[in-house]
């Protein structure tokens, strides 16, 4: 497997041991990590990330889950893609487009535009409509 996304579920199932599917996403994580292949998320992921943990967790556990989280981004274990303006407007035309699959965050949208300018295909993600849309990205674990 080739370069990685990775989605809010995806966060949020590696910090949370009692997920159903934490084990093989971690597994997949850290085997790209130990690999040194390209694994990417975005600004506005971690911002949703972060908001799901406080919402989510006790305090200091969302705290040590955002540590952990920034960490991981300091030593390089992931990269981080902004969403600057051209992005933006780029998302917002994706937005008009699917008018027919409201169910799609913007946030998401914003994972599929960043996606689709590096050629990513594999996404760690719970979220089927990832491969409802027709741009060909493999939802993983699968």
């Amino acid at each position: 497997m080739d370069s990685l996304f990775i989605d809010t579920w995806g966060w949020l199932t590696l910090r949370d041991k009692d997920q159903k599917r934490h084990k093989e996403t971690s597994m997949l994580f850290y085997e790209h990590v130990s690999q040194k292949k390209s694994v990417y998320t975005s600004d506005y992921v971690l911002d949703e990330t972060f908001t799901l943990l406080f919402k989510r967790l006790p305090l200091v556990n969302a705290l040590s889950s955002m540590d952990l989280l920034l960490k991981s981004l300091e030593s390089n274990e992931f990269q981080l893609e902004w969403i600057f303006p051209e992005r933006f407007h780029k998302v917002c035309d994706l937005r008009k487009r699917f008018q027919d699959k409201p169910g799609i965050s913007f946030t998401d949208l914003t994972s599929i535009v960043v996606m689709q300018e590096l050629g990513i295909r594999n996404i760690l993600t719970g979220d089927a409509h990832f491969s409802h849309i027709g741009f060909g990205f493999n939802i993983v674990p699968g």
